[in-house]
């Protein structure tokens, strides 16, 4: 027959690292006493065996009785057992009794007969012998074993005679209960060894002691993995088992120390290529030892960067789950700190190994965050996508989130933070549309034909021109650089998802806290929609303005969006956005004045394609009323928003020529300027004056000044009057940007004026007049008096006068 297999499985490592310290020290404590009982069993048998040797070796009699009882569980040395012997009270037998035992110990067939057989001994020698006798001859069992109550049966009837039938009553053996009682005893005698109570400042020493040679173990094996790789990949498991750590005072310390080195290391060691499963067939292939020690390398690397990232998911969930866990190492306090270190390991492997495994894996955990209650994490998520997004130039990585991200914004039904949707900016989709790389733009050569070469090729040039294409050849194979049409196709894909989720806000959550967020989405990208939705687009953006339920900002945003979509491909479209430019006309005067300033570089980009981009279909009465209402708009801003207004106007005085008629002081028409109209077209800006700009000139920062001087001189491009390099060849954002007062602060500081102090400074009295002051005086001086608050016989005059 065969061998029964065990079926008991060997525990993994993984599951005993699961495994408490509780629970381990309980199985070792059982393990050791186990072995303490079979150890102490066998000596009682070797014991008896020894004992029994030496007796019939040297035929002393032995006493058939042995009155003394063995406790279990202590341990009694052979001469201890002899002393007892002795010392045993024969004065409690009788004499008859006593003489009886010594003859039958002397004898020696007592010695060597068998103890357990019943047979009488010498029954045939002796016929007529007393009942007594008989009886005294019966072998007796040593009495080791306590007597058990027993049951008397029916007897039997045999030839020697009626044999007496019982039957064992099952009764507790007091000693296994004894030995029961003591192993707790000893159990607790184990447990409870006094431990000195350390203080506060031994137990920080001890516990500083402890973390400095961890530190050194996590130092020593992350510089040994670095050191070889391929040859110490197995490091790893040893570092990544250091996450269990389980002494409780160095335990998060460590873990945290210890995730953040293996995130550095497989930053360090990982490849630059995807590693594929091996098939069948590679796996049966005779391989050199080379490529041997690779595959394990990459084998291992894979099998333990995915189980890194499974324990930091873990750390994460129990953050959020907010369950203590049995081995109790960990409070709930740490479980925060832990899962932020273990979200900004996720965060640095995001965007440093966009192109190895189980990056899809990392995606789907990073997404959710971005959306999570705790600010510091979300932002955290959020900027590593957005990282993600700039650095991305194939556009592989970025299609994987953008997936994600669309998906869990409609799985949410659109009730997610704004923040997620605003990575979406960082997409690199305009760059590559508009600043197309090399590539992109020369297209791969052709090389010639074989007739061709032939034909125009003399037998020299065919041949240089063979090895020219061959190294061509190779070095395309070198560079290994995707192509166009791929990158393309990545980006069409990605921009479709985007615009997907940005119409599904707009057409089902318009209300929403992410509009604003999509408006500006859509200004961005408005330019690469397709022209099939510039109708209902604008449609929808204009209903939105008209609401009323958006706020300045965004209802800019929708005018910034409309407008690029015309100033792209909807120039071939034949739409008036007359509603737009009264829209921005209307509401200049509603800009934020304070330190914020918010709207001012979107207004400054509004007005720079509405007007200057498309001079082309703008008349000149608009021209002269936005270039009036924007002078009286740069008396009520900050500085730095003056000077980007001003520098607008300039732009437009270029741009159309005949605006400087505002610059006259006579009227140019009929009619009466009127400023409170909405329309720009119908407010007879012609018969009015920037005299705005004379009152600019005496303003505090000298770069106001300089821009308000140079457009009352017509805003000249040479001579005395014209600006420098630096104010003329900047756009008018740069500018406000160049000039802003975030930091509380003047550039270029503003120069204090020297006020003329008088030498007699008037102070308090010697403002009022000397009589008045003597009748001030005079009435402090003098005592109140107490009247009466009787108002009846006031009212009664009262009553008098008025009949």
């Amino acid at each position: 027959m065969k061998a029964r297999r065990n079926k008991k499985q060997v525990p993994s490592f993984r599951k005993l690292i699961k495994t408490s310290k509780v629970k381990l020290e309980n199985k070792l404590k059982n393990k050791q006493f186990k072995q303490q009982s079979t150890i102490k069993k066998y000596r009682k048998e070797q014991r008896k065996l020894r004992q029994a040797v030496k007796d019939a070796v040297s035929k002393k009699p032995i006493s058939l009785e042995d009155p003394k009882e063995k406790q279990p569980g202590k341990r009694i040395e052979r001469k201890e057992e002899e002393e007892e012997e002795e010392a045993l009270p024969l004065d409690m037998l009788d004499e008859d009794d006593l003489q009886l035992m010594k003859d039958l110990g002397q004898r020696a067939s007592f010695l060597t007969r068998d103890l357990s057989s019943s047979e009488p001994v010498h029954a045939k020698k002796r016929k007529h012998e007393h009942v007594i006798d008989k009886y005294e001859k019966i072998p007796r069992t040593l009495q080791y074993a306590p007597e058990k109550e027993l049951i008397h049966l029916l007897p039997i009837k045999d030839k020697s005679g009626i044999i007496p039938q019982t039957r064992e009553k099952p009764v507790i053996d007091s000693n296994q209960d004894e030995e029961d009682q003591e192993e707790p005893e000893l159990e607790q005698e184990i447990v409870e060894d006094p431990i000195r109570e350390l203080t506060i400042e031994e137990h920080l020493l001890e516990r500083k002691k402890k973390l400095q040679e961890k530190k050194l173990h996590i130092s020593a094996l992350a510089s040994t993995i670095l050191s070889d790789p391929e040859s110490n990949i197995k490091k790893l498991k040893e570092l990544r088992s250091m996450l269990m750590e389980q002494d409780p005072d160095v335990a998060v310390t460590v873990r945290k120390l210890v995730t953040v080195s293996l995130m550095e290391l497989f930053k360090d060691i990982t490849p630059s290529y995807k590693i594929r499963p091996l098939t069948e067939a590679e796996k049966s292939t005779k391989i050199r030892k080379e490529t041997q020690k690779l595959r394990e390398f990459e084998e291992g690397l894979v099998s333990q960067y995915k189980f890194y990232l499974e324990n930091l998911e873990q750390m994460v969930k129990d953050w959020k789950q907010r369950k203590l866990k049995k081995s109790n190492v960990v409070s709930l306090k740490a479980y925060k700190g832990l899962a932020e270190v273990a979200v900004k390991s996720l965060c640095e492997l995001l965007v440093a190994l966009p192109h190895f495994n189980f990056h899809n894996n990392i995606i789907v955990l990073i997404v959710p965050l971005m959306n999570d209650v705790s600010k510091s994490i979300s932002e955290m998520c959020c900027e590593a996508v957005k990282k993600l997004f700039k650095q991305d130039k194939l556009g592989q990585a970025s299609l994987g989130v953008i997936k994600v991200i669309s998906g869990f914004v409609k799985g949410r039904n659109y009730d997610v933070r704004p923040e997620i949707l605003k990575t979406f900016l960082c997409l690199r989709i305009k760059e590559v549309e508009v600043k197309k790389d090399t590539e992109d733009i020369n297209k791969p050569k052709k090389f010639m034909t074989f007739k061709e070469k032939r034909k125009n090729l003399s037998r020299m040039q065919r041949k240089w021109k063979k090895a020219e294409e061959k190294l061509e050849r190779e070095l395309r194979e070198a560079e290994a650089s995707e192509s166009s049409e791929k990158k393309l196709k990545l980006h069409t894909e990605t921009l479709n998802i985007v615009f997907v989720t940005y119409f599904r806000i707009l057409k089902k959550a318009q209300k929403s806290p992410l509009l604003p967020v999509v408006l500006e989405g859509l200004a961005k990208f408005a330019h690469l929609i397709n022209v099939e939705f510039f109708d209902d687009l604008l449609v929808v953006l204009h209903s939105l303005i008209e609401s009323g339920d958006l706020s300045y900002q965004e209802s800019l945003h929708c005018v910034q969006t409309a407008f690029h979509i015309l100033s792209g491909q909807g120039d071939v479209l034949n739409i008036d956005p007359m509603k737009f430019y009264t829209h921005l006309y209307k509401t200049l005067f509603k800009l934020h004045a304070g330190a914020t300033s918010e709207g001012v570089a979107i207004v400054l980009q509004c007005l720079d394609i509405m007007l200057t981009k498309r001079r082309k279909q703008v008349s000149q009465q608009r021209a002269l009323a936005f270039i009036k209402r924007l002078c009286t708009l740069a008396l009520h801003v900050l500085p730095n928003a003056s000077i980007g207004i001003l520098a607008t106007n300039r732009i437009l005085m270029h741009t159309f020529p005949k605006t400087d008629l505002l610059l006259d002081s006579e009227s140019q028409g009929s009619g009466v300027f009127l400023p409170e109209l909405d329309e720009p077209e119908y407010c007879n800006a012609q018969n009015t004056a920037l005299w705005e700009l004379h009152v600019l000139r005496r303003h505090f920062h000298p770069t106001v000044q300089r821009f308000a001087a140079h457009l009352i001189a017509g805003a000249p491009l040479d001579g005395s009057d014209a600006l420098k390099p630096e104010l003329s060849r900047r756009s008018a954002a740069e500018l406000f940007e160049t000039y802003s007062m975030a930091a509380m602060t003047f550039n270029p500081p503003v120069e204090t004026s020297s006020s003329k102090m008088k030498d007699k400074v008037l102070q308090g009295d010697s403002f009022l007049n000397e009589d008045l002051n003597q009748l001030i005086k005079r009435h402090c001086n003098t005592v109140a008096t107490q009247w009466p608050l009787d108002f009846t016989s006031c009212l009664e005059t009262s009553l008098r006068e008025t009949s």
